[in-house]
């Protein structure tokens, strides 16, 4: 025969278990696997997939494909599209500080990306600034891992 109060205890532990534990994604929780890494701890292979890259002042978003770098493996390469606008970037991260370069020509750098691992992001955004290499306009941008290729 049960006993309310043990049924009370029990469902109070069940609910509790439910709950993500510091540091960790529900998701990592639930299925037991490590904890978020933490900026510093993020590397090229934590950026490998598509990004959504959003900018203060400026209306489009554009979607952000990065892979493997074959001449520089701490690094990435890939591409950003605008509409049907397309350009080369390459880069990487260290210590969590987060740098790319843009090439519209594949030749010459159009632009800068210079920003930070989001700290309660688990890796999966970036903020900063983007720098327009002619002009020097500059505007901040949010990087955010899109679902999918993790």
């Amino acid at each position: 025969m049960s006993h309310p109060a043990s049924l009370a205890m029990a469902a109070m532990g069940i609910a509790l278990s439910l709950l993500p534990l510091p540091g960790r994604t529900q998701d990592a929780a639930a299925s037991g696997a490590a904890a978020c890494p933490t900026p510093a701890e993020i590397g090229a292979l934590h950026l490998y997939g598509a990004w959504q890259a959003t900018w203060d002042g400026l209306d489009e978003p554009a979607t952000l494909t990065l892979g493997r770098n074959l001449e520089h493996p701490d690094g990435v390469r890939g591409e950003i599209r605008r509409g049907a606008a397309q350009a080369l970037v390459a880069g990487d991260v260290d210590d969590g500080d987060f740098t790319l370069e843009e090439s519209t020509d594949g030749q010459t750098i159009s632009a800068t990306w210079t920003g930070r691992v989001v700290d309660t992001a688990c890796g999966k955004e970036i903020r900063g600034t983007w720098t327009r290499a002619h002009d020097g306009a500059a505007h901040p941008f949010v990087l955010r891992k899109r679902p999918g290729w993790q």
